[in-house]
């Protein structure tokens, strides 16, 4: 299910919806930095990402519950340094877990080197609601 998740997460940057900048898919949620595009909001991106997910995963697993919880959290970087702290969370998101002793030991997550990530520029890079 985590690689459903993964694709899905990237067929949506590459349709150019939102860049992603980090990202780490956990055994019960995921967290991602993503930039939205410039006709997409965070709220339509992240709609994609859980409707298209649940809708694949569905279809895999015959699944016939809810694959996500309503909502998300929402955090706007601030700067570099916001940026930074947001980064080694997600890095160190499984081993904190107790899912590996590594960052690098988690196949779901932005340092396996399988996605290529946006870079993040900083505010400049959001566009206003």
């Amino acid at each position: 299910m985590a690689e459903i998740v993964e694709l899905k997460l990237f067929e949506y940057r590459d349709k150019g919806y939102y860049l992603v900048h980090r990202f780490v898919v956990m055994p019960d949620h995921r967290h991602v930095i993503l930039t939205p595009g410039t006709t997409t909001t965070l709220e339509k991106a992240m709609g994609l990402i859980k409707g298209g997910s649940s809708f694949d995963i569905g279809k895999t697993v015959a699944m016939k519950f809810p694959v996500w919880h309503e909502g998300f959290a929402e955090h706007l970087i601030r700067d570099q340094n916001d940026y930074d702290t947001h980064v080694r969370y997600i890095d160190l998101n499984p081993v904190k877990a107790g899912l590996t002793r590594e960052p690098g030991e988690y196949p779901h997550r932005s340092l396996n080197e399988k996605y290529r990530l946006d870079p993040w520029r900083g505010l400049q890079g959001l566009k206003p609601h």
